[in-house]
């Protein structure tokens, strides 16, 4: 298992390129399902989930193939409808297989989901949604059995806005008899890729970045061709690193149109923001304003930035209030923060961070993705040596951090433990 050790104090400057985006091609992987032929994604991260989601299509007959940043997926013969446990368990995107899968092969036995301990996070929506559309739904030994000879239009309303829920909804109804008409749904700039990827490949989908969309099933769909959107949680977490350690980055690709409530917080904060002819340029020079924010649904604040905005929030010069709304178990990362020096007082879902002066290097342990991306970030800022363990998480979801971030100046190795 690796860990990464963080000699902190250093500003970082230079440029970073934003990858794809990891929540947008993980869904669209599992759209190649509702195709038979040779599917290609373009701008396609190199991330141990998109890995592991490969892994899993291999296992239902798809023939994954990977050249830089280039994913051909062949679904020609695939007739797999099993996602087993020792796949699922590692990541929760691997529900995504199950629309596709009972939409275009009658039927999907799916592992009941796992990935980062941040709360529950049920596929109750998922379920209620495709039993509205005819699926008939078992579940037998940790596993969900779907089953549909083809799945019926149906009128549905979210009872919470998820995220998968919108997309694996969204996914079955591609091929579905009939108009579905999703209410409540997700509108996050991911579920808008998947719509536009699906779109160009015959599906008829309306209403997608509102609350209700509209899909017209299709009798088939071609094979997808789609490069995919730019990581905005990435893209973010490089705007704090630059903050948090007084620097100057660079940032080429950056999705700004999707990053509104991050930047306006950043700003409310004292970060300076210019566009150029190179990428968004990103700086600061003294330690922040306190700024509060409460997570929520796109366009709110994104969950997946909560905890990058609190590690640069340790350092302000007044008390700030995080409020975590998405999750419930997304406040792990704290613990961690104040064994560093952080004056963090949480209460449910609500944390006060008072700034301090300084941070300092301690080991810490990383108990999610985003938790791991908070650490780092806290460390970067921190005097002296950080151990930050248990980075697998991190390797879930950012490209070569430790390489990215060793080219702009900073003090990081990567070491096994």
């Amino acid at each position: 298992m690796d860990k990464l050790v963080v000699q902190g104090g250093v500003p970082l400057v230079g440029r970073v390129k934003i990858s794809g985006a990891k929540n947008a091609t993980l869904p669209l992987m599992c759209a190649t399902l509702l195709s038979k032929g040779r599917n290609r994604l373009r701008n396609v991260p190199k991330l141990a989930d998109v890995g592991t989601m490969g892994r899993l299509l291999a296992t239902l007959g798809v023939t994954v193939t990977k050249k830089n940043d280039e994913l051909v997926l062949d679904t020609v013969g695939a007739e797999g409808y099993e996602c087993p446990y020792k796949l699922v368990k590692t990541m929760r995107a691997s529900v995504l297989a199950l629309g596709p899968l009972v939409a275009a092969r009658g039927k999907a036995r799916v592992s009941l989901p796992g990935g980062c301990a941040i709360g529950a996070r049920p596929i109750d929506q998922h379920l209620k949604a495709l039993a509205a559309m005819g699926a008939k739904i078992d579940l037998e030994s940790g596993y969900v059995m779907a089953t549909a000879k083809r799945l019926k239009g149906a009128e549905i309303t979210m009872d919470m806005v998820t995220v998968t829920g919108t997309e694996n909804i969204l996914m079955a109804a591609c091929l579905a008899k009939g108009t579905t008409i999703i209410r409540n749904a997700a509108r996050e700039p991911e579920v808008v890729d998947l719509a536009r990827a699906l779109n160009a490949a015959g599906a008829r989908i309306q209403g997608a970045g509102t609350a209700t969309l509209e899909i017209k099933g299709v009798d088939e769909m071609a094979p997808l061709d789609h490069a995919v959107m730019a990581d905005r949680i990435e893209a973010g977490t490089y705007m704090v690193a630059a903050a948090i350690t007084k620097g100057e980055l660079t940032l080429k690709d950056a999705p700004m149109e999707h990053l509104t409530s991050v930047v306006g917080k950043l700003k409310e904060a004292g970060v300076r923001f210019q566009r150029t002819a190179q990428g968004v340029v990103v700086s600061a020079r003294r330690a922040p304003k306190p700024v509060s924010v409460i997570t929520g649904p796109y366009p709110g604040f994104p969950t997946d930035m909560q905890a990058q905005f609190m590690a640069f929030m340790t350092m302000s010069n007044g008390s700030a209030v995080v409020q975590e709304t998405i999750f419930e178990n997304r406040m792990m990362h704290t613990a961690e923060l104040k064994r560093m020096g952080a004056s963090v007082e949480v209460t449910g879902s609500t944390a006060v961070v008072r700034g301090v002066r300084n941070l300092t290097g301690a080991p810490v342990m990383a108990t999610d993705l985003r938790a791991s991306a908070c650490l780092v970030l806290a460390a970067l800022a921190a005097e002296g040596e950080t151990h930050v363990s248990r980075v697998y998480h991190l390797d879930r979801g950012y490209e070569r951090i430790d390489q990215k971030l060793t080219t702009v100046g900073a003090r990081i190795r990567r070491e096994s433990e």
